[in-house]
């Protein structure tokens, strides 16, 4: 029986014709990249004007504008790729299986990472803002108070900090089980047929960002703010829950993979129109004039979504195109990129915090200092205490 063959009996899913190969070595790719960008991206948080963990004093208006475009691209990409993945996993896993696996590599090292990962950042911000001098024997006890940190460095020493990912991925991929049940019946095969009919238009995929725009209007006055805490964060939390579907929809067919491609120049242009708006209204607008005015605000978070979702298309588009080839090196990237996740903004925090208490670095060479020194350090942490025991790959969620 080939792998996407089921023989039609009383209860049994329907067949499904489209072969497909194992895996698609562009989202592997893809994943690595965006990955790989995070974590200059949280070391640009130390040198823009936006709150974090530890802080320069001087910033770098060109670095936060870039920021702020990639902040809209970063983590729904990592969301989509989330969601085509579970297509394939599911393709060789009944559901139970699936589920088991998920609290395997993603709930074991989000409490793991709970309690060794986050709190030496937690630590370190409260040195930085003089909160405590102790060392951190001193400070460990602080976590097992179980009170929520908040921004800012107030609160408690009890968080999930970056790892958010990892929880809410972990709440997406066992309530989606359903939707995927769902999605390989008869009816959801025929959602599927129209979803086809859809992306066979010119730019017709662009047209399901009205999934996200109805989003924002039935959430987004409720929850306008990203919290990453999940019991406040539902506009947010459901946003990229939409894009994660999205992305086990537009992988589960291989004419859906071409379609996509080739209208690769729709969603660019979409993501450059897009652009230009996010910036042209900033230059012309000023944050209270923006927030100030419904009917601006609405329009600005429009863009801001129809920004997210083509570049989202763009990408996954044009890395079809030229990035679905194999590699030698692709399978250890692959292994370690995971980890690499879980680690890189403790490792950001620390490197950060001497490099900007111990040295008179300016934002650029600082920026290039932190960034680098973290890579290395992650990827001796990978290879020399992680990779090589049966026990470090089970809690940081490796196979």
């Amino acid at each position: 029986m080939q792998p996407d063959q089921h023989a039609t009996t009383a209860g049994s899913l329907p067949p499904v014709v489209n072969q497909l190969p194992a895996r698609r070595y562009d989202l592997d790719w893809l994943r690595v990249g965006a990955i790989l960008i995070l974590l200059f991206y949280h070391t640009g948080m130390i040198y823009v004007s936006w709150g974090w963990h530890i802080k320069s004093t001087e910033h770098s208006q060109p670095m936060e504008e870039v920021m702020r475009w990639l902040h809209r691209w970063r983590m729904p990409l990592l969301f989509f790729i989330s969601g085509a993945g579970t297509y394939f996993a599911l393709r060789k896993r009944s559901y139970g299986g699936y589920a088991g696996e998920r609290v395997r590599r993603l709930f074991v090292p989000l409490v793991f990472g709970m309690f060794v990962i986050v709190p030496p950042q937690i630590y370190i911000e409260w040195l930085f803002r003089g909160r405590f001098s102790g060392n951190y024997a001193e400070f460990y006890p602080n976590v097992f108070g179980f009170e929520p940190y908040h921004d800012g460095g107030t609160g408690g020493a009890f968080s999930w900090h970056h790892l958010w990912f990892v929880c809410y991925l972990f709440f997406y991929s066992l309530l989606s089980i359903p939707v995927f049940r769902w999605l390989r019946t008869s009816a959801g095969q025929r959602f599927t047929d129209r979803v086809g009919r859809l992306l066979a238009r010119p730019g017709g995929a662009m047209w399901l960002v009205g999934l996200l725009w109805l989003n924002d209007v039935a959430l987004g006055s409720f929850f306008p703010n990203e919290t990453h805490a999940l019991i406040n964060d539902w506009a947010y939390f459901m946003k990229n829950l939409i894009i994660f579907w999205l992305g086990y929809l537009l992988i589960s067919r291989r004419d859906f993979w071409q379609i996509i491609a080739d209208q690769r120049r729709f969603f660019l242009a979409g993501t450059l129109i897009c652009t230009l708006f996010l910036y042209g209204s900033r230059a012309m607008l000023t944050e209270e004039a923006i927030d100030g005015s419904t009917l601006i605000r609405t329009l600005y978070s429009f863009n801001s979504l129809g920004l997210t979702w083509f570049s989202v298309l763009a990408t996954v588009a044009y890395g079809y195109r030229y990035l679905n080839v194999n590699r030698p090196i692709l399978p250890y990237l692959n292994e370690a990129v995971y980890p690499f996740y879980i680690l890189h903004q403790t490792v950001i925090v620390v490197v950060g915090y001497y490099v900007l208490t111990r040295t008179g670095l300016g934002v650029y060479s600082g920026f290039l200092t932190v960034s680098f020194g973290s890579l290395a350090v992650c990827i001796a942490i990978y290879w020399l205490l992680i990779r090589p025991f049966w026990l470090t790959r089970l809690l940081f969620g490796m196979k």
